[in-house]
């Protein structure tokens, strides 16, 4: 073997090899050396180590056992390597090791993916052969020297991923020879302007790729960016560069990429985009972009297979017969105006896999050859338009499109077949009728994969069929605002994988469904707004233990809260209220451990999440449930999973406030208000910091305000009135800028009442101007004067001589003022 050159021991586990390194540079010839992904023994560093012949080494996914925490040294004995990776060992940390000078044959160095945290060590500087740096998504701070200008020989540099900041070096227009520059999620806070002017006179000719993403750039793009004449990828998304682009960006005629998504452009972009014919993907999504595309703004586009455009203000002007240059395989234009007819040129695009059509003005019903031309699609949105008419009508197969989004139309009609390659179907907000029946019971050859179920908010009526066994991939079902009744069919069970269920806003009646007992991964429950009955069963707190949103409000449920519900620790947002429960609140609640600071959650959305899915379909769909908080009803989506919330409200609660309550010190809000509970508010109250909102209202709570409620720094919202409190309201920084509703209908006194508490200590009930206390004088006078009135007309109704009597009293008199005036005038 001493002749042997190349050697590749990838992924070999060298854990027992104590002397592989000693073994290896026993081979004189060895040039090439691939360890990465190997897993090596303890380290020790070789007194004698002679690898004269080593020229390329491979470290990268290399694991020591016990890890360690830096770079080998005996690395920097190999005095003729040309290539170093040492990428992807996140256990490596601290400064770059100088030692890296010694290595002064270098020409290719790869760091990145490590978890270096020094600024870039000047070490580097000297490597005046260096072609290919690679530092990026490390740790790296600080800011980046002139120095760098001294690698005149750089082809490829990536900074990429670190914590640099400051600009960009005018030395780095010295590197005449460079071709690949990454510069992306840096902070950089530099006008986009200077960084060309920077690299155009030595680099521009030559460059092919620029990538600055999420780098904090900001101003205009000048007419430089012509120079870069053989730029092939131009990247500067997510940053905050505005303006029009310049009519000299249609000089980059060997562009293939662009992207400059979510930046602050503005004008029409196809002005100077139209001429590049080479382009095949642009992303210019989340602009301020505006104007109308013609047909020809897109004629010499003829490569171009990928539009990413959504967010921005355009209209497409093309004829009726138009057909594209283009061949696309992805069109994302939401929120363009095509309508209002449907565009019928992109059944000419056979080779689209992704189209998105959202909010784009179509006024039309879709027509039947398109879902023939559309067959090949894996994600169709066409959601937020006006399209009518029956889907049914212009189905010739069941819908085979994995991914279809028609929400918020005006379709109407029954619900279409599916095949069983639909994983993801979204009809809500439309006027879809009837029952589910053919839908759902509708014989198949496979078995159905959907995982994505929503059909919220449209007509659909009666029983839900009991069918469920066929759709046992469902993780998602969304059926609430329809006109449902029954109960849940015992089919629903066999939905195993099923993790949210939202039927809220129904007719459905009976007892709590038993068929939710076997969804033990549930994490949302939505039954509320239903006339659902009986008692709430203690398997909800045994089975559901993975459930986070437990809401059945506005429900007729009876009896006690069981105290298996104390179980549920994952339980995030508990909503009872509005039904029938009596008994107390149970002292249990204190082990609902999501609801405390140390278990809280820290991922503000919840997911329910499927199995598998296509290239452009998400394996996870985000709950989203209505909740009930700081007074106000509110759809919550996006900090769902930041929510904790108690809400009991409207119930027939008795007995006390458990002072265990008070140690739920993650808990947002908590509702208890109109019930009949008694006792005194929880000294310990103060020690739920993460309160805001709290309702104790309408109640029989006594005794003071403990003076700990002060400590409640996030509360935003506060309402103790009608019970039957009294003393002082404690002074803090909070309580006195509520209103003065907040405390009426007890006996307190202090700000932010207007009842200054007097020094015998005595207070006075106070009801305030809006107040619902009943007031007695006004009682009084409304009962005096209905009795006075019919005193007077009752007699008058029943007796007729009576009647005459009065009506001729009234003449008499009216006959007297009359004469009165006459005399007065004649005076």
């Amino acid at each position: 073997m001493w002749k042997l050159e190349y050697l590749d021991l990838s992924n070999a586990n060298l854990s027992k090899a104590f002397h592989w390194l000693h073994t290896l540079q026993s081979l004189p010839s060895l040039t090439h050396l691939s360890l990465s992904g190997c897993k090596l023994p303890h380290y020790n560093e070789p007194s004698l180590l002679n690898f004269s012949s080593l020229q390329t080494l491979h470290l990268s996914f290399t694991s020591y056992s016990p890890a360690i925490s830096f770079v080998p040294k005996w690395i920097f004995k190999l005095k003729n390597l040309v290539s170093l990776q040492l990428s992807d060992n996140y256990e490596i940390q601290g400064p770059i090791p100088c030692g890296i000078r010694n290595l002064t044959h270098l020409q290719n160095l790869d760091l990145s993916f490590n978890s270096f945290s020094s600024s870039i060590t000047n070490c580097l500087y000297g490597l005046h052969r260096l072609k290919f740096l690679n530092l990026g998504d490390n740790n790296l701070h600080g800011t980046i020297s002139d120095a760098l200008g001294n690698l005149t020989s750089l082809v490829e540099l990536d900074l990429s991923g670190n914590q640099l900041e400051g600009t960009i070096p005018t030395s780095l227009g010295n590197l005449c020879n460079l071709r690949v520059i990454d510069l992306s999620y840096l902070k950089l806070n530099q006008q986009v302007n200077e960084l060309l002017e920077i690299l155009a006179p030595c680099i521009s000719h030559g460059l092919t790729t620029l990538a600055v993403q999420s780098s904090r750039l900001s101003g205009n793009l000048t007419d430089h960016i012509g120079a870069f004449k053989n730029i092939e990828l131009l990247d500067f998304f997510n940053n905050s560069i505005g303006g029009a682009l310049p009519r000299s960006f249609g000089k980059l005629s060997s562009l293939r990429y662009l992207d400059l998504s979510m930046n602050k452009f503005s004008g029409n972009p196809f002005a100077s985009l139209r001429s590049l014919s080479k382009l095949l993907s642009l992303h210019i999504d989340g602009n301020l972009f505006h104007g109308v595309v013609k047909e020809d703004d897109l004629a010499n586009l003829t490569s171009l297979t990928e539009i990413h455009a959504s967010g921005n203000n355009f209209t497409l002007k093309v004829g009726p017969n138009w057909i594209p240059n283009f061949q696309l395989t992805y069109l994302e234009v939401t929120s363009w105006q095509l309508g209002p007819s449907f565009p019928l040129w992109i059944q000419s695009q056979n080779q689209l896999h992704y189209v998105g059509l959202s909010n784009t003005g179509i006024f039309d019903s879709i027509p039947t050859q398109m879902w023939e031309a559309l067959s090949q699609v894996l994600y169709l949105n066409l959601s937020r338009n006006h399209i009518h008419g029956e889907i049914g009508t212009t189905l010739k197969n069941p819908i085979s499109i994995p991914t279809i989004d028609l929400s918020s139309n005006h379709l109407c009609g029954k619900l279409p077949y599916l095949s069983s390659d639909v994983l993801q179907l979204d009809l809500s907000s439309n006027s879809l009728s009837e029952s589910m029946n053919d839908f759902l019971c509708n014989d198949q050859d496979k078995p159905m994969q959907l995982q994505f179920l929503n059909l919220a908010s449209n007509n659909l009526s009666g029983e839900i069929p009991d069918c469920w066994m066929n759709w046992t991939s469902l993780v998602d079902v969304n059926l609430q605002s329809n006109h449902f009744v029954g109960n849940l069919p015992q089919s629903m069970g066999s939905l195993a994988d099923l993790q949210s269920l939202q039927i809220r806003n129904n007719t459905l009646s009976g007892i709590f469904p038993t068929s939710v007992k076997k969804n033990n991964q549930l994490i949302s429950l939505d039954l509320g707004e239903n006339n659902l009955s009986g008692t709430i069963p203690t398997w909800v707190g045994e089975k559901l233990l993975n459930v986070k949103i437990l809401r059945l409000r506005s429900n007729r449920f009876g009896g006690h809260i069981p105290n298996e519900i104390c179980q549920m620790s994952h339980l995030q947002v508990l909503d009872l209220a509005q039904n029938n429960l009596s008994g107390n609140i149970p002292s249990c609640f204190s082990n609902l451990s999501a609801m405390t600071l140390k278990n809280q959650s820290t991922d503000p959305r919840i997911y329910s999440q499927g199995h598998y899915g296509t290239f452009y379909s998400s394996m996870e769909s985000l709950v989203i449930v209505l909740l009930w908080l700081k007074g106000r009803e509110d759809e919550y989506r996006n900090i769902l999973g930041l929510v904790t919330s108690i809400d009991l409200s409207s119930n027939k609660l008795l007995g006390e406030i458990p002072r265990e309550i008070t140690s739920l010190n993650g808990l947002n809000f908590l509702n208890l208000s109109h019930n009949q509970v008694i006792g005194h508010i929880p000294q310990g109250i103060g020690n739920m910091g993460s309160l805001q909102s709290v309702d104790f209202s309408r109640n029989q709570l006594s005794g003071e305000i403990p003076p700990t409620i002060a400590n409640l720094s996030f509360l935003s919202m506060l309402d103790l009135s009608y019970n039957h409190l009294k003393g002082n309201i404690p002074t803090g920084t909070q309580l006195q800028t509520f209103d003065a509703s907040s405390f009426i209908g007890n006996n307190l006194c202090g700000p932010p009442l207007p009842i200054n508490c007097s020094s015998n200590g005595k207070t006075h009930s106070y009801e305030g101007s809006h107040g619902h206390g009943v007031n007695w004088f006004f009682v009084s006078m409304t009962i005096g004067f209905i009795v006075g009135f019919w005193i007077v007309i009752a007699p008058l109704l029943i007796c007729r001589s009576w009647r005459y009597a009065y009506f001729h009293f009234l003449d008499h008199v009216w006959f007297k003022l009359q004469s009165f005036r006459l005399g007065s005038i004649t005076v």
